[in-house]
């Protein structure tokens, strides 16, 4: 666990530009679909944290080569044609949901057994409805601990054999995008029918739209409810990754509490990843926005409250509540249920801080209701939640007193968030508008 850190509270509107590192969604992503590919890809703008970390350490395990220059953020990726090198293997993947996921369709591609396991919370996250559908589709996998349904994860692989299958939607998106991604490997033509209201329907588009950039064809309805992959390969190219459109939120919402004016650099209305529309969300609330070909621009203005569903975007959310603190009346988020499922219960986990911090929220089963007040000095817990770290040092830039706790959990994502954030908010960058 890292020192606490202590937020310093601008004295003035905030102004600057700021370029967020690459994608961890579009990252992990692009690492599966490369390593499944025919041939070698070159991969730019990739994200170096903890979440990609275990990605590439579990493709080398897997014998799958990558090299990785931090310096200038790029992959080369030798693809395996959609058949795993190694027979056996242990994969460590921390706290990493989209890696555990997205692992166990690949190493369902093999034939040998593969053990996918990571730290306490990790062995608490579900992922048994992941489990029966690969299962359903000629896979051998299995929760170690069956009661519970959740990792350690043994898979058996025998090849994929394919066939119709459904998954559930409301759990996590991030098992339809696993089954999508490896689908395309499979001895026969895939089926796949979603059960239930999908949540974060954003990641399943950016899922089949790299698909597609990698030569693979997705057969789908509009409302994304059911799916056809026949057997494909995919085809190696060089990809570039965009900035983390949820990173940029905390810098947005820079913006929104400071009325100050913030550009992100690197992501367009039309990016891979829905988050960008967090910018939308606080225009709900009272901000401009101006979406330009190559960056985004934030205005604070005054803030109004709103009520709003997230569930399209959740990974932001976090971000809205504490931005909500300083708006004008109060704010709901709903349909955010599925957030009880990640690194933490982020609902529970961010009423209790913001309470913690003299706020009065409330909690109810998919969302959260924020009302505004004046923060009071804190040390905000984090849960090992690198969310939770990013989006409540917002409060601290309104209010003396707010210090972060383990601010080192957000090597998950952005291991340079804190550098970023003291750079942003700088006084050089503190002006009169």
């Amino acid at each position: 666990m890292t020192a606490a850190k202590q937020i310093t509270p601008v004295t003035g509107p905030v102004f600057g530009t700021i370029r967020p590192p690459g994608s961890k969604s579009i990252t992990n992503r692009a690492l599966i679909i490369a390593a499944m590919a025919d041939g070698v890809s070159e991969l730019s703008g990739v994200l170096d944290s903890k979440d990609t970390q275990v990605m590439l350490e579990s493709l080398d395990r897997l014998g799958i080569k990558v090299v990785h220059d931090k310096a200038t953020a790029k992959c080369r990726v030798d693809g395996c044609g959609g058949r795993i090198p190694i027979a056996a293997a242990d994969l460590w993947l921390e706290n990493s949901g989209t890696s555990i996921r997205f692992l166990t369709s690949l190493c369902a591609l093999g034939e040998g057994e593969y053990r996918l396991d990571g730290v306490e919370r990790m062995r608490e996250r579900p992922i048994v409805d992941l489990v029966n559908t690969l299962n359903d589709l000629g896979a051998n996998v299995r929760c170690e601990n069956e009661s519970r349904g959740c990792p350690p994860v043994i898979v058996e692989g025998r090849l994929l054999a394919g066939g119709a299958a459904n998954i559930r939607g409301d759990i996590s998106s991030q098992f339809l995008s696993s089954l999508l991604m490896s689908a395309a490997a499979a001895t026969n033509t895939v089926q796949l029918r979603v059960e239930g209201e999908l949540v974060s329907k954003p990641y399943i588009t950016m899922t089949l739209e790299m698909m597609q950039a990698f030569g693979v064809h997705v057969d789908y309805p509009q409302d994304l409810t059911s799916f056809t992959i026949a057997p494909q390969r995919y085809t190696a190219r060089a990809y570039d990754i965009e900035p983390d459109a949820s990173a940029a939120s905390y810098f947005f919402g820079v913006a929104a509490v400071t009325g100050g004016r913030v550009t992100v650099e690197g992501l367009t209305q039309k990016a891979l990843q829905g988050d960008v529309h967090f910018a939308t969300a606080l225009q709900q609330m009272g901000c401009k926005v101006d979406w330009a070909s190559d960056s985004v621009t934030v205005t604070g203005q005054p803030l109004h409250g709103v009520d709003i569903d997230m569930n399209a975007i959740s990974d932001t959310a976090q971000t809205l509540a504490t931005v909500a603190v300083f708006a004008d009346s109060p704010t709901t988020i709903r349909s955010v249920g599925h957030m009880r499922h990640k690194e933490t219960d982020r609902i529970a986990a961010v009423v209790t801080e913001l309470r913690r911090a003299g706020i009065t929220a409330e909690e109810f089963d998919d969302g959260l209701t924020i009302y505004p007040g004046t923060p009071q000095p804190a040390d905000i817990q984090t849960y090992d939640d690198h969310r939770m770290a990013m989006s409540f040092s917002l409060l601290g830039l309104k209010a003396p007193g707010i210090r972060i706790l383990d601010p080192g959990c957000t090597s998950k994502t952005y291991p340079r968030y804190f550098d970023d954030l003291e750079r942003l908010c700088g006084s050089g960058n503190q002006e009169t508008a």
